[in-house]
């Protein structure tokens, strides 16, 4: 019997790899079975992205990060397959200089040596366009059947999960069905980028949590059978900076809701916008009316009253922000509708913060206020998304800034509209 089971096991972490292979997800079957794979059955492959190609060579950097150098030896078996295959079945050969950078890669390699260059084996290859092609689709499809907000009740019995979508008077309940074909993972403490995110049941999903989910909903978009879902657990954060360090990429400013001081680790990852000062208005007045249509700064009342500005068109360009350049960025879900406010306002909020301009550190000064999702800790964390230029939005409710960040975060913003 034990032969029998490694044979499956090993078909089964085949299958895995080649699943791997996509960037657009790994059923939750796979993470069993590749914890189960013995050292020698995972060290004679690896995934990655070819990042060059020289004559009878590549060099892939891998998965976790790795550089490695491989030889190719002319005869060795060269393989093309679709995003989303799952076998070999329908996989076409091809030659060495079909190979090209940026091409997803299944690199098999003999077992000696193992210090670079490698030899390989054989290699089973997605090409970029394909893979860049599957991965529009795939932001259509979150964009079309997307939901995303707070986490407000985890039933992992029944495996129903309720979110809490939009913010002020737009906010409403969505209860989000789950089965066990659902695929579900989690986002790393650091990172919102959704390859990187990792298959977890749901007892990992806890009250607070960020979560965007995919499905099929129901008539009033209330409920949604759940496909995937993907969730994390990141700290929000709203004040005012009291200083910068340029040489060690770190500001501290005064956490509004803790009354804490913390420094802020502001890495090259980091994505980071400021927004116009008629957005940041128009925002404030979209979550917190009574904040954003009375006052254009804090306790100032508005001259010429409602007047001045037309009301808010769903879809209308904003004055100072230009669409970004090429798509949106890889791999992260949900570049639309379904985060914040109703139906297609909730994509335009989304939309006009990630074509916000894109800043660095350099460019921010102490006493400007800003808004932030970072990693969780209590005088020390790591900007994941920052935004400046909200000194209108921090009139707003504390729950109605975490909502704003957190779609933001989880949806077209974020890492997504930067990269």
């Amino acid at each position: 019997m034990q032969p029998r089971l490694n044979r499956f096991n090993s078909r089964v972490i085949a299958g895995c790899a080649l699943l791997l292979l996509n960037v657009s997800g790994v059923a939750s079957f796979c993470a069993p079975a590749l914890a189960q794979a013995t050292a020698p059955a995972l060290a004679n492959r690896f995934l990655g992205t070819i990042i060059a190609v020289a004559p009878g060579s590549i060099t892939v950097k891998t998965d976790a990060g790795v550089e490695r150098k491989v030889t190719v030896p002319d005869g060795i078996r060269l393989q093309r397959v679709v995003p989303g295959a799952k076998d070999l079945t329908s996989a076409a050969t091809i030659q060495f200089s079909d190979l090209a950078v940026g091409d997803r890669v299944l690199v098999r390699i003999a077992p000696e040596p193992t210090t670079d260059p490698v030899t390989a084996i054989s290699i089973v290859a997605i090409p970029q366009a394909d893979l860049a092609q599957k991965q529009q689709k795939d932001r259509e499809e979150w964009q079309r059947n997307g939901v995303g907000g707070l986490v407000k009740n985890v039933d992992a019995g029944t495996g129903i999960i309720t979110i809490t979508s939009g913010a002020g008077p737009t906010q409403k309940t969505i209860t989000l069905r789950t089965s066990p074909a659902t695929i579900l993972r989690r986002y790393t403490s650091d990172s919102v980028d959704f390859n990187q995110a990792k298959p977890a049941p749901i007892e990992t999903i806890q009250v607070g949590d960020q979560l965007r989910a995919r499905g099929t909903k129901n008539a009033d978009g209330l409920e949604l059978a759940a496909d995937e879902v993907v969730s994390g657990s990141f700290r929000n954060i709203s004040g005012t900076i009291s200083s910068i360090d340029a040489a060690a990429m770190t500001l501290t400013l005064k956490d509004l809701a803790t009354k804490q001081t913390v420094t802020v680790h502001v890495g090259a990852d980091a994505q980071m916008r400021k927004l116009p000062e008629n957005m940041a208005k128009m925002l404030a007045s979209m979550t917190n009316p009574a904040a954003g249509a009375g006052s254009d700064q804090a306790g100032a009342p508005r001259t010429g009253g409602n007047a001045a500005r037309p009301p808010y068109q769903p879809g209308a360009p904003v004055q100072g922000v230009s669409a970004p350049a090429g798509q949106p960025g890889q791999g992260q879900p949900g570049a639309g509708q379904g985060s914040m406010g109703n139906g297609r306002r909730g994509g335009d909020l989304q939309t006009m913060i990630s074509r916000a301009p894109a800043i660095h550190l350099s460019d921010l000064q102490k006493g400007e206020a800003v808004m932030l999702v970072s990693t969780q800790g209590t005088s020390e964390v790591t900007a994941v998304t920052l935004l400046a230029g909200v000194e209108p939005l921090l009139q707003a409710p504390a729950s109605t800034q975490n909502m704003l960040l957190s779609n933001w975060n989880m949806s077209s913003g974020g890492a997504e509209a930067a990269q």
